[in-house]
């Protein structure tokens, strides 16, 4: 029988968005000075307001407002009607030095035994059903933010777009597990009150903004790829299909004063859309000593190349860690019926455990963990993203500005694909 499964994905704008995109610029920035600073950074954003709080050990020091105002303005928050706005808003910083009793349990004689810095469980999840491994529903859900986020930012169509925006896609799936069509597409985002054309203002409706999504923004996302194109194309024409615009018939408040954001709040956005699980730690603001982070990530890596080489369909992965220790406790594989190889999901496990040293420091060391890489990845998803090698701008303790080229989404990478396919036979 066929089934809806759907996901959903929020823009840069968003007050949570903005939260995670200050705590890991603030992360970066020290990162950039010293690359073994422990750092766990929370931030709240609200009316005219962003409180930054947490715990650091570093050896460079960052001027939080500089960073705090630049990542604000950079989202798109720099005019006052939006009740938060980068030069004017207030920024109160409460950091103070790390538990010693945390920075015990993390650091040892020899950096490979580093321990974990929490105990828990993170997962990792690839699928063959788009070409960068992700669930489809997500993938979808993701791309439209960030193009009408693009739109907004070129600013030559949809003038009235404001930076708060969040989707909603829904597929449909066959029993097999293959998606067929687009059923529900939600889209809200934050406009102006009144555009201005000509010596006129016209009153911003959600039909003015329907119609811009189906002319200009839908259009813009088919051009991705080719299921992209011919799945919105069937979805224009299905009948059944149902596009959701604004639905409550206004957005104008928005962002941090619609709504207060915090760190750590769309981990599903930031992951895989409710395929596969979640361990529950948030990402940003936190260097790769915390394993909520670092082995999130791994598993990911792991199981994405599961998944490219042809040892499964559709791979979850968790690992779990206690406290101060550097080994695993546990490892566990579900190809949830889909495995190629001739194997259980416990063998393919154990093979993986002989493969992939999950000690953090060896995950950090295998990914490049301590490099400024996070701001990045504190917009449109941890996983699922482009590797590629940029430039980036940081600020050092007097305030001055300097560059570095950094690696970005390592994690995505597939470096060891040949190793993996030669053991297992494939």
């Amino acid at each position: 029988m066929h089934y809806l499964f759907t996901s959903e994905s929020v823009s840069e704008g968003h007050p949570d968005k903005v939260a995670d995109q200050i705590s890991d610029a603030i992360l970066d920035n020290m990162l950039a000075q010293d690359p073994h600073a422990h750092v766990a950074c929370e931030t709240m954003c609200t009316t005219g307001q962003v409180v930054i709080a947490g715990e650091v050990s570093c050896k460079g020091w960052v001027d939080l407002q500089v960073v705090a105002r630049k990542t604000i303005a950079d989202i798109g928050y720099t005019k006052s009607e939006y009740k938060f706005e980068a030069e004017s808003c207030g920024i109160l910083a409460a950091l103070h030095a790390q538990s010693q009793d945390i920075n015990m349990g993390v650091s040892r004689a020899t950096e490979e035994e580093q321990g974990a810095g929490d105990q828990g469980m993170m997962f990792g999840y690839a699928t063959d059903e788009t070409d960068n491994y992700m669930p489809l529903t997500l993938d979808l859900a993701h791309t439209l933010v960030f193009t009408l986020a693009r739109i907004r930012k070129e600013g030559k169509e949809m003038l009235y777009l404001r930076p708060d925006s969040k989707s909603q896609v829904t597929i449909e799936y066959d029993e097999q597990n293959r998606p067929v069509r687009i059923d529900t597409i939600v889209l809200s985002t934050q406009h102006d009150e009144k555009l201005h054309v000509g010596d006129k203002y016209l009153l911003v409706t959600p039909e003015m903004i329907k119609h811009d999504i189906i002319e200009i923004l839908l259009p813009r996302v088919a051009t991705r790829d080719s299921r992209y194109e011919k799945l919105l194309e069937n979805f224009l024409d299905d009948p059944k299909a149902k596009l959701l615009v604004n639905p409550t018939g206004n957005f104008v408040i928005g962002g941090p004063h619609g709504d207060t954001g915090l760190t750590g709040r769309k981990i599903i956005v930031d992951t895989y859309g409710g395929r596969g699980a979640h361990g529950g730690g948030a990402f940003s603001g936190k260097d790769p000593s915390k394993v909520d982070r670092s082995a999130a990530y791994a598993a990911r890596w792991i199981a994405k190349h599961l998944v490219a080489a042809g040892v499964a369909h559709e791979v979850l992965v968790q690992v779990s860690y206690a406290i101060g220790v550097a080994q695993p406790v546990s490892l566990y594989v579900n190809t949830y019926g889909t495995a190629q190889v001739k194997m259980s999901d416990a063998e393919i496990a154990a093979k993986v455990s002989e493969l992939f040293d999950l000690r953090p420091a060896a995950i950090i060391r295998a990914l490049k963990l301590t490099q400024p890489m996070y701001q990045e990845t504190a917009k449109y998803g941890h996983v699922g993203r482009t590797n590629e090698v940029v430039k980036k701008t940081f600020f050092d303790s007097d305030g001055n500005t300097f560059e570095r080229e950094v690696e970005l989404f390592t994690w995505e990478k597939l470096d060891r694909l040949a190793e993996v396919k030669s053991a297992f036979g494939l």
